[in-house]
């Protein structure tokens, strides 16, 4: 008879290392702060305590981990290069964000790019959201997935994908729409122009997506770098319920807002309207298609609660 205390326990396996949020600011600490709090504040997003803390503490070492990537692909590339005796241009380093709405991914994706401009090597840092690659709302219309906007269904994959392999090729200029949050649709006639940017960051709900059934490439096949912004659901839920109240006390008020309709609800009302739109669009769309994506990232970065990042995992080499 085996003595069960003599098995060795085996410990649950992760591909990740898990870093609490004092130890992984202790990792950079000698790295300048390059931002003032002025400019924090005009990165920040409604209703996200972003601070000097929070900067000096979680995205300055990230940026720094970030700029050693993409500095080690610069060189893989070079030595390649001169392996198989080409002088092929050098390629943008693409990093990909993802993470539920409302979860505060958009306000990282723009302090990443203001962070990353700062490093020496990588001064030429582009942004670009999917928002601009969903379909049309008059297609969303005609197809019945209106209610749908944001699910994996409701952009133009096709489309976003020949943006990313365009951009990663080294084109000298590549074009994606541009979206209104006014209109809540695309704008016709309008783009955003991406010039052979050292990196270019796409965010986005669906950007870690495997390749969709009948295909064998997904964009998130190009990055280089992917950050899933994590958090529990019930302080989404929260969150997003606070960003809606705030919106319909501030841009729903203008009368070219697409949800101008909401501006006249009191506050009860706007929290039922807030919730009923949570819980049959945004937590469905979280639970089936986004979540499952976390385990793609090359990082996450996990919130509490208050917004703030508590722990960081990064996959192991």
């Amino acid at each position: 008879m085996v003595d069960s205390a003599s098995i060795p326990t085996v410990s649950h396996t992760t591909p990740y290392v898990e870093i609490d949020r004092a130890d992984w600011a202790a990792l950079a600490p000698a790295t300048p702060h390059p931002l003032l709090e002025t400019e924090i504040v005009q990165l920040r997003g409604l209703g996200e305590p972003l601070d000097m803390t929070e900067v000096s503490e979680v995205y300055l070492p990230l940026s720094r981990l970030l700029n050693l990537y993409a500095a080690a692909r610069q060189n893989l590339h070079r030595q390649t290069a001169d392996f198989l005796g080409e002088r092929a241009r050098r390629t943008p380093f693409v990093i990909g964000v993802a993470g539920s709405v409302a979860v505060g991914k958009s306000t990282i994706a723009r302090l990443l790019r203001e962070l990353l401009a700062r490093w020496e090597d990588t001064p030429r840092v582009e942004l670009v959201t999917t928002d601009g690659f969903l379909l049309p709302n008059h297609e969303l219309n005609r197809l019945g997935i209106m209610d749908r906007k944001g699910f994996p269904e409701s952009y133009d994959r096709r489309a976003l994908l020949r943006f990313v392999s365009a951009v990663k090729s080294g084109a000298e200029e590549v074009r994606a729409p541009f979206y209104s949050h006014l209109s809540y649709d695309i704008v016709p006639n309008a783009q955003i122009v991406v010039r052979q940017p050292d990196i270019l960051i796409v965010e986005g709900l669906n950007v870690l997506q495997p390749p969709s059934p009948g295909h064998r490439l997904a964009v998130s096949d190009l990055f280089d770098f992917t950050i899933y912004v994590d958090a529990r659901t019930t302080d989404i839920a929260h969150w997003y319920e606070e960003r809606f109240l705030k919106l319909q006390r501030g841009a729903f008020a203008n009368p070219s807002s697409f949800f101008h309709r909401y501006s006249s609800l009191t506050e009860e009302e706007a929290r039922r309207t807030a919730h009923s739109i949570w819980t049959s669009i945004n937590q469905p769309n979280l639970v089936q298609n986004v979540l499952p994506t976390k385990s793609r990232a090359t990082l996450v970065l996990q919130k509490g609660a208050n917004h703030a990042v508590k722990r960081v995992l990064v996959r192991k080499l």
